[in-house]
């Protein structure tokens, strides 16, 4: 990888009905691992799981040229309020169905059988990458480490999600 890697602006939204910025480690987590890898943050917020809210900030985020990823952390099981797959699935143009297939095989491996529970998933809206992850900071790591730190760097071979949010390199999508 000689050539420089191109930094991407990212938006973080934390999906929880009791978290706060002090209490928010997953958010943070993605925050430190963005940033740590050469990425700028964009924005960081935190909503309660309600579809109507998630949505609405995810579709601001997917309107706004500047924000080329989108991060969500929390509302991806299966309680009654977990909402962040419906809220965010009917806003995206493509599907990334391989996402959420890779993070329960990488999940297998640290939370067993626990991992069919996740309902992540990743996809493109308007040139915008969007992932949502589960809330546990565990996951979190687990999906920056094992997928997205590649996806998300310019440089990765033989594809990457980056170069489809990148306008200059022609795969704008």
């Amino acid at each position: 990888m000689s050539e420089a890697m191109i930094p991407l602006s990212v938006a973080v939204l934390t999906v929880s009905d009791t978290r706060t910025e002090e209490t928010d480690r997953s958010g943070r987590t993605l925050v430190e691992r963005l940033e740590a890898d050469g990425h700028r943050l964009y924005d960081k917020r935190i909503v309660v799981d309600d579809v109507y809210r998630i949505r609405a900030q995810v579709a601001a985020w997917i309107a706004e040229p500047e924000v080329q990823v989108i991060l969500t952390t929390g509302g991806t099981g299966f309680t009654g309020r977990d909402s962040t797959p419906e809220a965010v699935a009917v806003l995206l143009d493509k599907r990334i169905e391989g996402f959420g297939e890779l993070f329960r095989h990488l999940s297998w491996q640290e939370i067993g059988s626990s991992t069919v529970q996740s309902r992540c998933l990743g996809g493109l809206a308007n040139a915008t990458v969007v992932f949502c992850l589960p809330g546990s900071t565990g996951a979190c790591r687990t999906a920056w480490d094992g997928i997205l730190a590649e996806q998300l760097d310019s440089r990765h071979q033989p594809c990457n999600f980056a170069n489809l949010v990148i306008p200059e390199r022609g795969q704008h999508v």
